[in-house]
């Protein structure tokens, strides 16, 4: 008789329990806010709401929307996912001006993508934050493999986009700090 492989979650000892059940039975529990984050992006002046299950950028209202706070395994992976998103918020026409129309498997989407990926790495580390590309990075691998062999350069551009992002977001810091100086 052929003996059963044990699964890769029965060979890992004192694995936490939220590996073993879908996320959707895990119990709420709060996650506590990232003080430096939440001020950085408060001062940017975007406006965000939680509520649901899904982190994006909505170009018509203008606004990110994200899951609730509860949903994220801790606040490193909401901040990850927070400045993510605001990375998407700083290409709108009426800011950076980047090609936010892209469908999702299209080189403009991938694109956009990586450059909100790079953006958001670039912010954790100016901020003091672990960046933690869960969720879809995975996902985004073979689009972004895809552009970057089609184009070598692309990582040159993306980088460059992600920078100004990056920079664009801070300088909305300086506003808000000179208006609490008067």
């Amino acid at each position: 008789m052929r003996r059963r492989q044990p699964t890769l979650l029965e060979q890992i000892e004192n694995l936490p329990d939220r590996f073993y059940r879908p996320a959707e039975e895990l119990p709420a529990t709060p996650v506590p806010h990232l003080e430096t984050v939440e001020t950085f992006v408060r001062n940017t002046g975007a406006a965000i709401t939680y509520g649901g299950t899904t982190a994006c950028y909505r170009p018509t209202p203008d606004d990110i929307l994200m899951p609730d706070r509860a949903r994220f395994v801790d606040e490193v992976h909401l901040c990850s996912t927070l400045l993510h998103e605001m990375s998407h918020w700083s290409g709108a026409k009426h800011r950076l001006d980047r090609n936010l129309s892209g469908r999702f498997g299209s080189e403009s989407y991938a694109i956009e993508e990586l450059v909100a990926e790079l953006s958001a790495s670039f912010l954790c580390a100016d901020l003091g934050v672990t960046h933690d590309p869960r969720d879809n990075t995975a996902t985004y691998l073979e689009s972004w493999l895809k552009v970057l062999k089609n184009d070598k350069r692309a990582i040159i551009t993306a980088a460059a986009k992600a920078q100004a992002a990056a920079d664009y977001l801070h300088e909305s810091q300086l506003g808000a700090k000179d208006t609490r100086a008067a």
